[in-house]
């Protein structure tokens, strides 16, 4: 257990992660370096930091900002390796970070799906403290942690400070916002930070139907394409009308989680016709 503690109102634990990659690409790249704060119900937490041979060369742009070289992880255990004991570590949790909705969890759930480990997210909810950041002050990590908790992020990169600072973060965004009213694009007054992570999840996550942002829900409810010549499109209608479409995308370089889903989606317009 650490001696970090939390304020944070929890039905069962919150997993706070951040990843160090060779990139930015969560088709081609991979994890060099994996950081989780567990915060448990009753107060508690426990820190979990671990480094990851990526199986392939770390170009040095990313070494440059992480500090982590090939050199570095020769001798670490590969994602495969550890990906079992990682998963029942994570298992029960939700899951939070900084940017996790888009780059953090479709990582990891990529890296699970590539070996084969089963990490199912349909009963977690996600918490994304840079939405929440975003939505009420513009900015970046460094710059949220010296807003909400009077500090400077020092090693900054560094998974462990990153996760930790997020950590804190959030529980400084409740401290700061709970009961806070603001005026949504459609002139609505609404307190939307509660400390509740349901509440959160649906402030941060509730929109994306696969975790790289590929096809979201619209204002109805309905699943839409949410990039290229189909934006904004009902993923049905495309698939039927043009079912081309969806060979090409599973021909090509999407990640599995959204290869997944969109055939979920086309199975089951099969069924219910």
């Amino acid at each position: 257990m650490s001696d970090l503690m939390h304020t944070l109102q929890l039905k069962k634990p919150l997993a706070f992660f951040d990843l160090e990659t060779t990139g930015v690409s969560i088709v081609r790249d991979r994890i060099v370096e994996i950081s989780v704060v567990k915060a448990l119900p009753n107060g508690e937490t426990e820190i979990r930091t671990r480094r990851i041979n990526p199986e392939m060369p770390i170009p040095l742009e990313s070494s440059l900002i992480h500090g982590i070289y090939d050199e570095d992880v020769k001798d670490c255990p590969t994602f495969k390796g550890i990906a079992k004991n990682l998963a029942a570590f994570l298992e029960g949790c939700d899951l939070a970070g900084f940017n996790s909705n888009r780059f953090d969890i479709p990582m990891l759930v990529e890296e699970f799906l590539r070996v084969g480990v089963e990490f199912d997210l349909k009963n977690r909810r996600t918490v994304d403290a840079q939405r929440i950041y975003h939505m009420m002050e513009p900015r970046n990590l460094s710059a949220a942690y010296k807003y909400y908790c009077g500090k400077t992020l020092l090693d900054a990169h560094s998974a462990e400070a990153d996760t930790i600072a997020t950590f804190e973060v959030l529980q400084g965004q409740i401290a700061k916002y709970e009961g806070v009213k603001i005026t949504d694009a459609h002139g609505n007054e609404t307190e939307p930070i509660k400390n509740d992570v349901a509440a959160l999840h649906e402030l941060t996550a509730s929109n994306l139907i696969d975790f790289a942002g590929r096809m979201v829900y619209n204002d109805k409810g309905e699943e839409v394409f949410n990039f290229g010549k189909h934006n904004g499109k009902r993923v049905a209608d495309v698939l039927k009308n043009e079912p081309s479409f969806f060979d090409w995308m599973m021909k090509g370089e999407f990640p599995l989680d959204t290869k997944r889903k969109l055939t979920e989606i086309k199975l089951r317009g099969l069924t219910q016709r």
